[in-house]
């Protein structure tokens, strides 16, 4: 029995299939399958039962992982510990994000990463669910909004900011909206993220104002929004970075300038703060410094 193999089994069990667990190991589902094969003849029990959909872990099975996943993660620290001394970010990155937050920014920031330090690698998960990144083997995960308690440590990144947009060609067509009270006059696009419970919640100072809303068109991602308030299909709440990047700037005009919802707060969140390898200070670094 050696690492590799307990490595091998681990990731069976966190991707819940050999042929993910051989794509993120690089290698082919048939070995996977007979690593484990040979670890359950060396320990003479059956550690996974098999079907042609699923696997699931015996009593066995799970007493196992639960320590082979220990002792990975020691090994693993050592590793981090090594990585301090020398102080130099190497290795693979695992980090997760949601999709829309992962397009808008991070996607830019894994690219400046992999530029400012040639010795690592970078494996990033899209997605919309909240990732487990202790169990599932992630570095890091860049969440959006309010942070739920946790055991986890993290780091705010910066705060994301919307504004309200128009595209110049409506503007002329319909005119501009006097304040907040005239939005549900003209046709709205309304992006769901920025919706809290159907309702817009603007502020100007220390005045309030709550938008009921009737949106001429709904749509899931910022991306689609910008694009449809682009084609000047009405007025939309879009975070800035996104209606102000540089394929957009030009195309969108602001409305209602002094009046904005509140900030959202980004973070990257890890499992410990303590021990904190190079590479993942590397990379949070980075990103905290591109919110600036």
């Amino acid at each position: 029995m050696d690492l590799a193999a307990l490595q091998a089994f681990v990731k069976v069990v966190q991707t819940g299939s050999f042929t993910r667990a051989a794509d993120a190991l690089h290698t082919q589902k048939a070995r996977l399958s007979r690593v484990v094969s040979q670890l359950e003849r060396e320990l003479s029990v059956r550690l996974l039962e098999r079907s042609t959909r699923s696997l699931s872990l015996t009593e066995a099975g799970r007493e196992f992982f639960e320590r082979a996943h220990a002792i990975l993660a020691q090994v693993d620290d050592a590793r981090q510990a090594m990585q301090r001394i020398r102080g130099e970010p190497q290795g693979t990155l695992r980090l997760t994000c949601g999709v829309e937050f992962g397009l808008v920014a991070v996607s830019a920031w894994i690219a400046d990463y992999l530029a400012a330090f040639p010795q690592v690698q970078v494996e990033a998960d899209y997605s919309n669910r909240v990732v487990d990144i202790v169990h599932e083997g992630y570095d890091l995960a860049v969440r959006v909004g309010e942070l739920s308690d946790s055991s986890l440590a993290a780091r705010r990144l910066g705060m994301l900011d919307y504004a309200l947009y128009a595209s110049a060609d409506y503007l002329r067509r319909h005119g501009r909206p006097a304040g907040p009270q005239d939005l549900n006059a003209h046709p709205l696009v309304v992006y769901a993220g920025a919706a809290s419970q159907g309702r817009w919640q603007l502020q100007r100072g220390d005045e309030q104002q709550r938008i009921a809303l009737q949106p001429r068109l709904r749509v899931n991602t910022s991306l689609a929004a910008s694009e449809a308030i682009a084609r000047g299909l009405g007025i939309g709440l879009l975070p800035r970075r996104v209606a102000e990047a540089d394929g957009t700037a030009g195309r969108l005009q602001r409305v209602l300038p002094d009046w904005a919802p509140p900030e959202v707060p980004v973070h990257a969140v890890f499992a410990s703060a303590r021990y904190l390898t190079p590479k993942v200070r590397a990379f949070i670094d980075l990103a905290a410094e591109n919110f600036r």
